[in-house]
């Protein structure tokens, strides 16, 4: 075992291209200068106590009324995850309530409400009989 010769490999081309004239770094600064663009705008349209309740949840004590670039980058970054949190948080309290549908046996007990307002004792035990039964 002492003659073996390792299997020829070919030369992948390199994942990333050589900077093009500078085209690269200028991407990269164009990057870092929109980075938290977003999170500005959220930041400003919020008003002190939902920032102190943002600061908050993202376990920071930091004054409200600053701005957001006043903040170091993980301070920003666990801002970014607090309002992303709860966002996801209150949309899905709104789908709950959205998908909340009425009980089966609300409309039966409507219609023998109905009946009741108009005097048709025996119509609205019937409706009533039914929700008994537990057929809606």
């Amino acid at each position: 075992m002492t003659n073996v010769t390792p299997l020829p490999s070919r030369q992948a081309p390199p994942r990333v291209q050589t900077d093009r004239a500078g085209f690269g770094k200028l991407r990269a600064e164009l990057h870092s200068r929109v980075a938290d663009q977003d999170l500005v705008d959220v930041w400003t349209d919020l008003n002190f106590p939902e920032r102190r309740l943002v600061l908050k949840s993202a376990g920071l004590q930091v004054d409200a009324t600053q701005q957001i670039s006043q903040l170091s980058k993980p301070e920003r970054d666990a801002v970014r995850a607090a309002i992303h949190r709860m966002s996801s948080y209150a949309t899905g309290l709104k789908d709950q309530l959205r998908n909340r549908t009425q009980h089966p046996s609300a409309e039966l007990a409507s219609h023998a409400r109905q009946a009741l307002a108009e005097g048709n004792t025996k119509a609205a035990l019937h409706w009533l009989s039914l929700i008994e039964k537990g057929v809606a």
